[in-house]
């Protein structure tokens, strides 16, 4: 299966995790998915990182209220809620045990690394249906928009 979107996406996402540095960022990838499983990636939505102070270095939430808001914003547009992006600050792009409990198998997740305030890395990811592990898939970046 295949991630595509665009190189402005990407610059998009990156911008808004490097913001959010020292702090994990992250927010709804709304899109498509293809019959074979994989996903068109249309818009991104940033979403404030609501969770504990002492805990946003190395967590992230969200409220429902949030999810409930982008999943009426992206029916408007014709799109769905396809996955979710957020940042690992100075760590890997590789999901966590906590990614792993806290993530939905019909979801894709990008991940990005940025370290020292510069996101360096992008990788995705989907949970397997009995939620044991990720696989990663490829992601495909267009240089321009193809929606």
């Amino acid at each position: 299966m295949t991630i595509t979107l665009t190189r402005e996406l990407v610059a998009q996402i990156f911008e808004h995790l490097e913001r959010a540095y020292p702090n994990e960022g992250g927010g709804f990838l709304l899109g498509r998915l293809s019959h074979s499983g994989g996903a068109q990636i249309v818009r991104i939505r940033p979403v404030e990182n609501v969770a504990a102070p002492e805990e946003r270095h190395h967590r992230y939430a969200m409220t429902p209220a949030d999810w409930a808001r982008l999943e009426d914003e992206a029916d408007a547009l014709g799109l769905m809620l396809v996955g979710y992006y957020h940042s690992h600050p100075d760590s890997p792009a590789i999901p966590s045990e906590y990614d792993r409990a806290h993530a939905l198998p019909n979801f894709r997740y990008l991940i990005a690394t940025v370290q020292a305030a510069k996101a360096t890395e992008l990788r995705a990811w989907q949970l397997a249906e009995d939620r044991s592990a990720f696989t990663e898939l490829a992601l495909n970046i267009l240089e321009d928009s193809q929606n």
